[in-house]
């Protein structure tokens, strides 16, 4: 691809996505109609999905970045529903949907039906964090979409490599399709594990930030690379290795993780946005190869497979939630109150994304024979107006569904509550330390300096239990609001002050970096909930 386009993507996806955040439509189903559009104009370049791309370069950092939000301790809670999800769920669609289509197209094989199924079989890891994040769904609904998307990817590309090589005459059997799998997701992880402990060990001992996020920078290509290099799971390796890492993150230096989480938001920003706007903009290219087929028999064809991709996902979420409790009273205990709203939503969020895409487009053109890949365009044809199908019809209607049955998120005041305990237990180990420093006399410190330093304790300490207090009843804020709002103004009318002492050459542009540092990092503290709000 040239430059320009590849700028031209960017810059526009970057500006829709920007535009999308002032209009209550989602961020992807914005990207995803704008490229549908702009896909027929005259003079818009052909953005071929290329696999050799979106594989190894585009889908690990985004892998990564949801990886690091992730928390390992939510996901090892819920192990089963994600299991049964990533990979029960993705070997049933594969198999149940392929069988739909083998009924149903007559020039479909049932490996070639199979390869389709493999390939439209997982929820994409964009769509269902970007839609998640947005929606405000509880948190245990929220981690299983999020770990079912981190993990799916890697059963559906090796279901998909088992089919394709059935399909091209390498004689695969259902042992040796099993062995593959297991060798896929057992080498994934044990890859993960290997290079997790030795790359967080080089990130601690790097002191420079530079150095450690530039590491950082690098960590999703090399873990996927390695393991595809051994024929294991790219996407395993990559996830086993975000998970640890986020999970160890607070032994990082503080400027490594500010840093880090700024670029890593910037990289998700800008991947999320392009993938989506590409996605719209494979319409051209997917219909100018659908061949002999007709527009009518390959819309009723389309209609059907997407049909079948929304119900297959009811027919196994609904089992694979109640199923097990009604099997094991310690699962009922240990997972109460779970309702039928649940897999209701859990099976509308099976949006599907640019990973099926990218897959479909990997596929061979011709077989060992030399003879064509049979059907392999109304393939492409049935993945892309499978994606655009769920990312529609289910992106759109799936925030009207959580406000209709009524499921909310976490509460604000709760999560605020359970700040403050949590702060003030940390202070009071603080001040217990304090006390035990200043003992030693090594330690000592002019009176007004120890005043400081407990101030700065019993500050941080009443800061949350202070944003607990009443609404505002003349301007209608919460305390957290109008305290965020003065301290913006505060920090502005410094900012603004330190400048014009620049203006006027009192002070030079290294120390204005270095004022502006400190108030960036003052302010950075105070909206830290609203600068971690990041992607789509």
């Amino acid at each position: 691809m040239d430059v320009l386009p590849l700028l031209m993507l960017v810059a526009g996806s970057a500006a829709i996505a920007g535009a999308a955040r002032r209009t209550p439509v989602p961020a992807p189903l914005l990207l995803v109609a704008a490229g549908l559009v702009l896909s027929f104009v005259p003079g818009v370049p052909d953005y071929t999905l290329d696999p050799d791309v979106v594989l190894p370069l585009v889908l690990p950092p985004l892998l990564h970045t949801a990886a690091l939000d992730s928390s390992y301790l939510d996901l090892r809670a819920n192990l089963r529903p994600i299991g049964l999800l990533s990979v029960g769920y993705v070997l049933f669609a594969t198999v149940s949907v392929g069988w739909i289509a083998y009924l149903l197209v007559p020039e479909l094989s049932l490996a070639a039906a199979l390869v389709l199924g493999a390939v439209i079989a997982p929820p994409d890891a964009v769509a269902a964090t970007a839609i998640a994040r947005r929606l405000g769904l509880p948190a245990r609904m929220t981690t299983i979409l999020q770990g079912e998307s981190l993990v799916n990817d890697a059963t559906a590309i090796t279901a998909y490599r088992v089919a394709v090589a059935a399909v091209v005459g390498e004689g695969v059997s259902l042992v040796h399709g099993a062995g593959e799998f297991l060798l896929a997701a057992v080498g994934g992880v044990g890859v993960g594990l290997v290079l997790m402990v030795p790359l967080h060990w080089l990130r601690r001992r790097l002191r420079d930030p530079l150095l450690q996020n530039t590491l950082s920078l690098l960590i999703p290509f090399v873990a996927y690379a390695a393991a595809e290099q051994v024929e294991a799971s790219g996407v395993l390796a990559v996830v086993v290795v975000g998970l640890y890492l986020g999970h160890h993150a607070w032994q990082v230096d503080f400027a490594t993780r500010l840093q880090e989480a700024a670029v890593w938001r910037m990289i998700a920003f800008i991947l999320e946005s392009a993938v989506f706007a590409l996605i719209g903009l494979q319409l051209r290219v997917v219909l100018q190869g659908l061949g002999p087929y007709g527009s009518g028999e390959a819309a009723g064809y389309a209609l059907v497979v997407f049909l079948a991709v929304v119900l297959m996902r009811f027919a196994w979420v609904f089992p694979a939630t109640f199923l097990p409790r009604a099997l094991s009273p310690r699962i009922r205990e240990r997972e109460p109150g779970v309702t039928w709203k649940t897999p209701l939503i859990v099976g509308w969020a099976g949006m599907r994304g640019v990973v099926s895409l990218a897959i479909a487009f990997s596929i061979p053109p011709t077989m060992h024979g030399g003879e064509d890949f049979p059907a392999r365009n109304l393939i492409l044809f049935l993945t892309f107006t499978t994606v655009i199908g769920t990312l529609v019809v289910q992106g759109l209607t799936l925030p009207a569904l959580i406000r209709r049955l009524g499921v909310s998120g976490r509460d604000p005041q709760t999560e605020t509550l359970m700040e403050a305990q949590a702060q003030a237990e940390a202070s009071r180990a603080a001040e217990a330390r304090l006390e035990e420093l200043l003992a030693d006399e090594r330690n000592a410190l002019p009176p007004p300096l120890v005043d400081r330093l407990r101030h700065v304790l019993e500050r941080r300490r009443n800061a949350v239990w202070e944003r607990l207090g009443a609404v505002n009843e003349v301007t209608g804020e919460s305390v957290d609001d109008t305290y965020r709002r003065l301290t913006r103004e505060i920090i502005e009318a410094e900012r603004s002050v330190f400048v014009e002492l620049r203006n006027q050459r009192r002070i030079d542009d290294e120390m204005l970096r270095r004022l502006l540092r400190r108030l960036d990092l003052e302010e950075a503290a105070a909206f830290r909930e609203e600068a971690a709000e990041g992607g789509l």
